[in-house]
């Protein structure tokens, strides 16, 4: 998975601005590609509310950020202007994924369908609102029709079916996924 979050139609976040560093213009980066430093060869992207276009060089890293400049950020307050800006790219823009593999915004929006080990469907149904990553793996937010939120691990055990042109997936409703599993030593 190489990109999360999605803002209108087509345009996937690729990354968010932090603070400014030092006095040229250099600003601390965030990247959600794969590859942290790719973000810069996607040409120009776009503001959140696409007000703006930037083209990126990445000039450095620091823990957990890059070091980037941008064409025109001239001086700190420039650079300090665009903290908090998420950058965006065309959806078209991004390289296909391989097999098995997914954007994180393809998965936003997916309707999931709850599944028993016999094929049995098991309600409710929901839909996918968020992919998070915490270092663990990604973790599907499922929001379900009058039930609790579903967190999924997201592995083949845990989503064996994802068909993205029908916009939905299949979940394996694997014991304590749905309902906490009972401990045999507190019922004793």
């Amino acid at each position: 998975m190489a990109a999360s979050g999605t803002f209108g139609e087509g345009r996937v976040c690729v990354g968010e601005i932090g603070a400014a560093r030092g006095l040229r213009g250099e600003f601390r980066l965030r990247s959600f590609t794969a590859d942290p430093r790719a973000i810069a060869g996607y040409g120009a992207l776009t503001t959140e509310r696409g007000e703006r276009s930037l083209h990126l060089s990445i000039v450095g890293e620091a823990k957990d950020v890059l070091i980037a400049r941008a064409a025109g950020v001239d001086d700190r307050t420039a650079a300090e202007a665009l903290r908090g800006c998420r950058l965006y790219v065309a959806r078209a823009d991004l390289p296909a994924c391989e097999e098995d593999e997914y954007y994180h915004a393809d998965l936003i929006g997916l309707a999931a369908a709850f599944v028993a080990e016999d094929g049995t469907s098991v309600a409710p149904t929901g839909r996918v609102v968020a992919v998070h990553d915490h270092g663990g793996g990604p973790i599907l937010e499922i929001v379900r029709d009058n039930a609790a939120a579903a967190l999924v691990p997201f592995t083949r055990a845990a989503v064996p079916e994802i068909d993205l042109a029908a916009g939905r997936l299949t979940v394996a409703a694997l014991p304590g996924l749905l309902a906490p599993v009972e401990d045999e030593d507190a019922r004793r």
